[in-house]
Order: structure tokens, then C-alpha cells, then sequence
């Protein structure tokens, strides 16, 4: 059993600061920072990191009503994933701000959560005690500081949003501290309850597999263009902007694109910019190089790829449990003959040839061997959910598998699920308002 979250009284005498307070375009913000203790135990003395969430309201509530609203916690996807910033409301956020006041959490390590990069990381010492740091930035953590803040602010149980990996945030949520939970609703982010990493990577790979090859019926003359391009980069150095070189394996990072209906077509036209001649024959065009600069480089977000196989790991070592599995699918290593573009898998390779990540290759094979990692979910106590729990499950998604999605549905008591494969993993960018508007009230239906 994991540790259980404390929810005592220290949540009532806790810092809590609101340094701003702003209105525009139909929204009212409220800038709070919470001190929080880095690990959530009632008898374990110790140091304090500071969590930071917007609150957003709507200005067709006067202000004081708008304090009279309910809380949704919004938990972002990731992992290492920032709160959304925004200048109006539109999506998901104009259905909630209706009935909510929104709190648009920045989880520990982002943002302006004591924000985690190399520079900060350097901080804690060695390699060693780097790693031993970055294991309180979980789903149990994030999880025990949303707890914690509910008793600050002194609210009720409260409705939570989790998107994608805010998803698995949230069945951990149900897990440990379901007393805080009002009614949850989850969008792409059924995390498998149980098993090794390598579960969730063979899924990945074939529904990859699966989108490379939609895709390329989409746009058939851009099979031939990925290809050219990835043996173009074997025979020839192209450099980014930054002074990186480009691999074929990098440049198969593109792959992100397939994750979403909203952006799948982009693709096409990053593709189509990719070649121009030149007084030295044909290269790379700089145009190219700066787009694909910002899809393969994760110096925005290292969390991402130091902690993201840890999110599935309980009890054993994910040991690199994607470069692993890789090698049951050749198709998508950089050398084959029609090579695939990739998802979100993350390799050894990552930390070798990513200047933000290179620091941190030490500490990413730390994370990689460690065996004692504590449960994020409890299934005994899952299996006798009272929670009211919505989750849309979309059929094709290459990021969270639809199959072990309904596998952890069933294993959850009374969550409902909507499946459907009008969307993909970036639904609520494409029609937030109206997934919202239907997960709210398939919860509220059986109040």
C-alpha cells in the first residue's frame, strides 16, 4: 500500500498567498501560491516547495458570486505539464466557468510550482540525490497537494477535470483520497491499474503503427517524403538553429502530430517545407529545421521525458521499458526501409543527443533502474468507487490504449465510460465544450 495522504491540520494554517488579481475579455483571475510540504507525511518533518494555480471565474458571475461557486480542479496532462494560460474562455472552460470556479493547477516542477530544469536540479547535488528528489513529483504527490490545497482553501469535496496524464491523476485521487472528490471527469487518461510498462508500450507501438499507416492513405506521397528525409539525414549533417545535430531518429519525433484530429494535417504541411536547393545540392530548408526544432527538442519541459516512464511504474524498474519493446517493432527504428514516425515514446538516445536533456542522463538512469516504487492506485478500494466518474475513451488513441482504458474502466466501480473515435487524444482542444457538456452530465445523471 501507498502511503496514505494527510489531510490534517497543518492544511489549515498552511501559507496561502493571492499576489494578483486581474479581469479581461470575460474572465476573472486570481494568481495563489501554497506552500506545501515536498513530502506529504504528518510525522515526517520536512522541507517546502511552492505550489502555484490561477483560479479563473467567469465575469457573467459578480464577484461575489463567483465566490460562492464550487471548485473544479483541472489536472493538465504530461507528465510536466504547466496549467494552461489563458486570455478568455472558450472550450471546456466556458462549459465549466457556469457552474465552477475554475483552479488551474501548475503540478509540482512546473510552472511556477518550484519549477524543475537541469539549473534547478543542480541544486539537490548528484545524480543520486536528484533521482531520490524527482520521485515526490508523482501522482501520489500531485495528488496529496491538491488534497492539501482543498483544506486551505477550505472547500468541500471538489469536482475534478483530469486531462490525459491528470487522468491517471485522478484514479489515484479515487485511490487515496476519494473524501476530497466530489465527482470526477476524465478525458483520455485511463491509466492501466496494474502490469509493467511494457504493457502500455506494446499497445503504443501498434496503435502508432496503426496511424502511420492512416496517415499515409491520407497523403501517400508523404510516405516516400519521410523516407527521403530520414536517409537524407544519414548521408548529410543538418544542424537546428540551436546547433544540435538532426538524426533520423530525431526527425521521426514528428510522429507527435498523429496524436491528434486537430493537428494530423499539420503534418502534411512540415513536410511539404522539408527540401530546397542550394548552392551545395539539396538540403534541408531552415524553415523546416526551425519548425521540427520546436517538436523534437524538450527544453520546455525535461519532466516529460525524465519522469515518463516512471508514471506507469509500481513496485518494479521500467529498465527503458519503449527501447526495449522497440525491439519487437523494427518498422519504427530509423534504419528501416520505410522507417515510421514515432509517438511519445521516450529512449536512452533522448538524453545523448538533446542538449536539455543531456545533464540529465545520469539521473534518467537512476529513475530507469529503480525498483521500489510505491502503488498509484489501490484496485480493492477502486473496486468499491462511490465517486460519480465519467471518462471519454477514444477508440484510436496512440497515446493512452483504448483496449486497457476499458480494462480499467470495468475495474472501477460505477465509472461510465463514452467511447467514441470522432476524436483523439487532443478531444477537448477540438470540442472541449461539448465533451465537457456530455461527461458533466452523464456524472450528474446519476446523482
Amino acid at each position: 500500500m501507498a502511503e496514505p495522504y494527510v489531510a490534517d491540520e497543518r492544511a489549515a494554517t498552511g501559507r496561502h498567498i493571492i499576489q494578483a488579481r486581474h479581469e479581461f475579455r470575460g474572465l476573472r483571475t486570481a494568481e495563489h501560491y501554497f506552500t506545501v510540504p515536498l513530502t506529504h507525511q504528518a510525522d515526517v518533518p520536512d522541507e517546502t516547495i511552492t505550489v502555484f494555480a490561477r483560479e479563473y471565474s467567469s465575469t457573467d458571475h459578480s464577484a461575489d458570486e463567483a465566490a460562492k461557486l464550487p471548485w473544479l480542479l483541472f489536472l493538465q496532462g504530461g507528465p510536466g505539464g504547466r496549467g494552461n494560460r489563458v486570455t478568455s474562455l472558450s472550450g471546456w472552460m466556458k462549459a465549466a466557468a457556469k457552474d465552477f470556479r475554475i483552479l488551474m493547477l501548475d503540478q509540482r516542477g512546473t510552472g511556477l510550482s518550484t519549477p524543475i530544469e537541469r539549473q534547478s536540479l543542480e541544486l539537490r547535488g548528484d545524480a543520486a540525490s536528484q533521482a531520490e528528489y524527482l520521485t515526490r513529483f508523482r501522482a501520489d504527490s500531485i495528488v496529496a497537494d491538491a488534497e492539501y490545497i482543498r483544506g486551505v482553501l477550505g472547500s468541500g469535496p471538489w469536482s475534478v477535470l483530469g486531462q490525459s496524464f491528470g487522468g491517471f491523476c485522478a484514479l489515484t485521487y479515487l485511490s487515496y483520497a476519494p473524501e476530497g472528490l466530489r465527482e470526477v471527469l476524465i478525458t483520455g487518461g485511463l491509466a492501466p491499474l496494474q502490469g509493467s510498462a511494457e504493457r502500455v508500450y506494446q499497445a503504443t507501438f501498434r496503435r502508432v503503427a496503426a496511424r502511420n499507416a492512416e496517415y499515409f492513405s491520407w497523403y501517400p506521397e508523404d510516405r516516400k517524403k519521410v523516407t527521403r528525409i530520414a536517409r537524407h539525414l544519414e548521408q548529410h549533417p543538418e544542424f537546428l538553429a540551436s546547433g544540435e545535430r538532426l538524426t533520423p531518429e530525431r526527425f521521426q519525433m514528428v510522429g507527435s502530430f498523429l496524436g491528434g484530429n486537430t493537428r494530423v494535417d499539420a503534418l502534411h504541411y512540415l513536410l511539404e517545407d522539408a527540401f530546397i536547393d542550394t548552392p551545395s545540392g539539396e538540403r534541408l530548408s531552415e524553415s523546416f529545421l526551425e519548425q521540427v526544432r520546436g517538436l523534437v527538442s524538450r527544453a520546455a519541459n525535461p519532466l516529460y521525458a525524465v519522469l515518463h516512464e516512471s508514471i506507469y511504474a509500481q513496485g518494479e524498474a521500467t529498465n527503458w521499458a519503449a527501447w526495449r519493446v522497440l525491439e519487437d517493432y523494427p518498422e519504427f527504428k530509423p534504419e528501416a526501409g520505410e522507417p515510421l514516425l514515432t509517438g511519445e515514446m521516450v529512449y536512452p538516445w533522448n538524453f545523448e543527443q538533446d542538449p536539455a536533456l543531456v545533464p540529465l542522463r545520469d539521473v534518467a538512469e537512476q529513475l530507469a533502474a529503480r525498483k521500489d516504487w510505491k502503488p498509484l492506485y489501490d484496485p480493492t478500494r477502486l473496486a468499491s468507487n462511490t465517486v460519480p466518474v465519467a471518462a471519454a475513451v477514444y477508440k484510436d488513441d496512440i497515446y493512452v490504449d483504448h483496449d486497457l482504458s476499458l480494462e480499467t474502466a470495468a475495474a472501477v466501480r460505477g465509472l461510465q465510460t463514452w467511447v467514441t473515435s470522432d476524436f483523439h487524444h487532443d478531444g477537448i482542444g477540438e470540442d472541449g465544450e461539448g465533451i465537457f457538456g456530455r461527461l458533466f452530465g452523464m456524472v450528474r445523471a446519476n446523482r
